[in-house]
């Protein structure tokens, strides 16, 4: 089982981890958070001293076209904030 799938780069988890040392990541939905913490420390090399997590339902969406309405629903998933350790950071921009 894969566990983190992708991690959450948006403006606000930059800030959240330029000063609370907390970084987002979008889970599997049957991943619990030892789990998850397991995954961050060997997938990073850090040492992590929380997690919290949240789970989004599916929104349903429609859109018009020119054959009449499209109904669709988005998908569902699981998202985990993972606190570090002070000192301890992540570097998701030193791949590019």
């Amino acid at each position: 089982m894969d566990i983190i799938l992708k991690p959450v780069v948006t403006e606000k988890m930059n800030l959240k981890g330029e000063t609370l040392r907390q970084y987002g990541f979008v889970v599997d939905k049957r991943a619990n958070k030892v789990q998850i913490k397991k995954a961050v420390e060997e997938l990073y090399g850090v040492n992590v001293e929380s997690v919290n997590t949240m789970r989004y339902a599916g929104k349903q969406k429609s859109r018009f076209t020119k054959t009449g309405i499209v109904r669709g629903r988005k998908n569902s998933y699981k998202k985990a904030i993972v606190t570090l350790r002070e000192g301890e950071t992540i570097d998701f921009y030193s791949n590019i």
